[in-house]
């Protein structure tokens, strides 16, 4: 049964793969088509982000009584990755809903719908990133070889939120109001993971609890950290690659289980 359940799962994936170049396209579509007719186009949103970190860096800076050069950088590196994390999932969610015209009249795979989404939002994140050199610039912040370890964490982060996303996408194509269940969630989350607070502020012991046991600061710190010139702990990488394994081996068991019966839950 699981190995079946894998097949259909694997070769919906592999035909994805092969049409990739479709896939490249419609992201770039969506970001051209959500900017169209605007002078700087997709821009507009590193504007945006690039606006509210100075916001949140000022008013939470003053708040905390952290120094602005040791919260600016945590807080952009950090407000740039959740935006990833959150509007991926968020997207992810409706991922075959949103593509139901073409899933119900093109035999494309349907997991060409869910690449897309994520393709779109590490394209947007790539332009929200320029914030950060930028940052670090005004700051005269240096950054140290060990900011290249944030490569692997990238990939890492981006696979870890490919599960969810898929998961999410197949759930909420089945159970509606999960979509909105999840974005509740997630703004709780927020408030839950060191972002517009650094976690030196938690007591230490209930703030090692906190964050041992939140899964979305170990993906973010395997990129955060090396980003600010510091080794992210090992269990951060533990975690995070555990995460990665087993969720993508749960997302491809629940695919291969269902796949036939989304385009009815349409």
């Amino acid at each position: 049964m699981f190995v079946s359940t894998f097949k259909i799962a694997f070769n919906d994936i592999f035909k994805t793969f092969a049409t990739r170049n479709l896939v490249i396209m419609l992201g770039w579509q969506d970001i051209r088509q959500r900017y169209r007719r605007s002078l700087i186009g997709p821009f507009w949103i590193t504007l945006s982000m690039g606006v509210t970190i100075a916001a949140i860096g000022f008013v939470f800076g003053q708040i905390f009584r952290s120094p602005m050069d040791e919260f600016l950088p945590f807080l952009a590196v950090g407000l740039i990755f959740w935006g990833l994390i959150s509007t991926t999932v968020s997207e992810g969610c409706t991922a075959f809903i949103s593509a139901q015209g073409i899933i119900k009249q093109l035999p494309v795979p349907l997991f060409a719908h869910l690449l897309r989404v994520v393709w779109r939002n590490v394209l947007i994140s790539g332009h929200n990133l320029l914030i950060v050199p930028l940052v670090f610039l005004a700051l005269s912040k240096s950054v140290s070889w060990i900011a290249l370890l944030s490569l692997p964490g990238f990939v890492l982060l981006v696979m870890n939120v490919g599960w969810l996303a898929f998961v999410l996408a197949i759930l909420c194509t089945r159970f509606r109001d999960l979509t909105q269940m999840t974005k509740s969630v997630f703004q709780v989350l927020f408030y839950f993971t060191p972002i517009i607070w650094m976690p030196k502020l938690l007591p230490d012991r209930a703030g090692a609890s906190v964050l041992e046991f939140n899964p979305f600061y170990h993906w973010l710190e395997i990129v955060r950290a090396p980003l600010l010139g510091e080794m992210p702990n090992p269990s951060s990488w533990i975690v995070a690659s555990a995460m990665a394994i087993l969720g993508w081996i749960f997302a491809l068991i629940l695919f291969g289980r269902y796949r036939g019966r989304i385009a009815y839950w349409l």
